[in-house]
């Protein structure tokens, strides 16, 4: 692996600026025909949020199910535009990403990948060997796991909120024909709107697993917060080994 990808890191503000705020403005400001148009306005705000990413996939090496959708979650939502399709189909659309998601990571853990033990229950977060030491002594790996098993549907339990609300901001907002500038200006507030409503009430979910994993491990280990946690001097530790080998 590269330098470039090796040392990449989540930049949360700029993903929000280039893939919401900047299309979102561009939709609402630039869609009369005093000014792009329905149609280059359209183009033009997803070519920011397409363009990243490409570029995240290229020069950072991301490659993921959940950025491919993303991508294709986009040219779907410029393909009702521009095919000027009944936006009906786009609370559909809107609804459909995050509930295939949903389902995924439920299939994943039906055939041996928790995608909760990837996300949070993982070496760079958590002392896992300490954890699964304490667990086997105190003989308590089998109820963890059944835990572990129940935080995975917590997790897929939170693109479902986010699949119920995507449809239901879709029908509100969404009620112009594709292809006009007021169907680009329901969007741009739909997209703007969706930061606030879906996702970051996700995120306070996303926390609540986080917690409640926490939570689990310390009554069943009896070890602190700092116990379980990966400490930055184990981090570095762990490069130095990495090094020398």
């Amino acid at each position: 692996m590269s330098q470039t990808a090796q040392e990449h890191k989540p930049r949360p503000f700029v993903d929000l600026i280039i893939s919401i705020i900047i299309p979102s403005v561009i939709l609402m400001k630039l869609s009369g025909d005093e000014n792009l148009g329905a149609t280059n306005a359209l183009i033009f705000a997803l070519a920011f949020p397409i363009g990243y990413g490409i570029y995240e996939f290229v020069v950072h090496k991301k490659r993921n199910g959940v950025a491919i959708l993303g991508v294709i979650s986009v040219l779907l939502t410029g393909g009702i535009g521009l095919l000027k399709i009944d936006p009906q189909w786009l609370a559909v659309k809107e609804a459909a990403i995050p509930l295939c998601i949903g389902i995924g990571v439920i299939v994943a853990n039906k055939m041996g990948y928790p995608l909760v033990r990837k996300l949070i229950f993982n070496p760079t977060l958590m002392n896992i060997e300490r954890i699964e030491g304490e667990l086997a002594e105190k003989q308590n790996t089998q109820l963890f796991e059944s835990r572990l098993d129940r935080a995975n549907y917590f997790f897929a339990g939170t693109f479902l909120f986010s699949a119920i609300m995507n449809y239901v901001l879709a029908k509100i907002i969404v009620k112009s024909p594709g292809g006009t500038s007021a169907f680009n200006e329901e969007l741009g507030r739909m997209t703007l709107l969706s930061y606030p409503v879906i996702a970051i009430p996700s995120m306070i979910m996303m926390l609540g697993i986080f917690w409640y994993i926490w939570r689990t491990v310390n009554r069943l280990t009896g070890l602190s917060l700092e116990e379980i946690m990966v400490s930055e001097a184990d981090k570095e530790d762990a490069t130095e080994s990495n090094k020398t080998q």
